[in-house]
């Protein structure tokens, strides 16, 4: 393990998966005491913002797929938590190709002002062939969709940072546009964070060239070091620097063996026919690149039970053995931990009382010897 962060003492960030679509976070038939309902879910925004969340991601779906039957539309949806809450910041994840840049500059700015600053967007190249093609839209290959997925949050950018935008590309062009107003103007953070996914080649060059974040689907340590080298490198010949998020299913409970019986009950009742489909749907988004490296190209079936291979980052266990599998990652340069759970509402309370101080006692030990500033762990 050679990548570290490199000075960073931030302390590591929380963002969690919105429930936004039916079917819980785990393609399974166990219990999930969650909804996807936005009463619940403003509920929810408001006691993650008080228990260390510092964003929340909330999910793109068109159609019933793989056990998400119902589904609420991310950026209105976005919107509403944003002002049911006071500081959580949300990430609403989009299309190209089912979004032109204008238009969804111009509704981030003005959720933006709305929230006082607090809006994000996930740029999502797409693997699910049907919500295109359903749509009569066209269903490009995968070098092409990073390609346009590059243009789009090129075009994003100058939108929100140019009063004579303009812009030629293959995908997008602009002409003198002039968009007021701009999203609000914060120290540090001069248009809304552009987040994006995948863990192709393409996907990694991509997030080196124009992300603010790059997200990960769960890896393990050797994984996610892999991902980062190949990002930073080519960050750096563009003189930029970009952070680093990790998707990870967490099951905290008291004892180790409680946390390792939930995992063995999720996976045993696992929805295997809805798992099957979405595995056959997703394989190809890796399989199709060049190198065949991308997203899901090696999950197994218990990963997949987890939709983003969450189980695969490793956060299972107690509370002390969780927080230092977090800050083992951060050494490694992660910044961020996208989170998803069985049953939210006291999930999320746990981690807030249980978690999340010993992550930030073991942080403040780091800091006094000076761990942040070494290069691996």
């Amino acid at each position: 393990m050679q990548v570290g962060n490199t000075g960073n003492a931030d302390p590591v960030k929380f963002a969690y998966w919105v429930p936004n679509v039916s079917g819980g976070l785990v393609v399974s038939k166990i219990e999930q005491r969650t909804d996807w309902s936005y009463d619940y879910n403003a509920r929810l925004a408001v006691l993650a913002e008080n228990n260390g969340f510092e964003y929340a991601l909330t999910q793109v779906r068109y159609i019933a797929s793989y056990g998400a039957a119902y589904q609420h539309e991310s950026t209105s949806f976005s919107l509403a938590l944003l002002l049911a809450t006071k500081r959580l910041k949300v990430i609403a994840a989009i299309h190209p190709g089912l979004w032109h840049p204008g238009v969804l500059a111009k509704f981030m700015a003005t959720a933006d002002h709305l929230s006082g600053g607090r809006a994000a967007v996930n740029v999502v190249s797409g693997w699910f062939k049907d919500e295109f093609t359903k749509l009569g839209e066209p269903w490009l290959e995968h070098d092409e969709r990073y390609r346009r997925s590059e243009e789009f949050i090129r075009v994003l950018r100058e939108i929100w940072t140019s009063d004579h935008a303009e812009f030629n590309g293959d995908f997008y062009r602009l002409h003198d546009f002039d968009l007021k107003p701009k999203p609000v103007q914060l120290p540090g953070r001069p248009h809304p964070e552009i987040f994006q996914g995948g863990n192709s080649t393409r996907a990694r060059l991509m997030a080196g060239r124009v992300s603010d974040w790059y997200f990960s689907n769960g890896r393990d340590f050797d994984g996610v070091v892999e991902q980062i080298t190949d990002v930073r490198a080519e960050a750096a010949l563009h003189g930029r620097q970009v952070r680093f998020g990790l998707n990870g299913f967490m099951i905290a409970r008291d004892t180790e063996a409680e946390a390792r019986e939930v995992l063995r009950e999720i996976v045993a009742k696992a929805d295997r026919e809805a798992v099957e489909g979405f595995g056959a749907a997703v394989r190809q988004a890796g399989q199709s690149t060049s190198d065949k490296k991308g997203m899901w190209e090696d999950s197994t079936f218990e990963d997949l039970v987890q939709y983003n291979d969450g189980f695969r980052t490793g956060l299972i266990g107690t509370p002390e053995q969780i927080a230092e599998r977090i800050v083992a990652y951060k050494r490694l340069g992660v910044d961020l931990f996208l989170l998803g759970f069985l049953h939210y509402l006291e999930e999320v309370e746990y981690f807030g009382k249980r978690v999340l101080p010993l992550v930030r006692e073991l942080e403040a030990e780091d800091a006094a010897r000076g761990e942040p500033a070494r290069s691996g762990t």
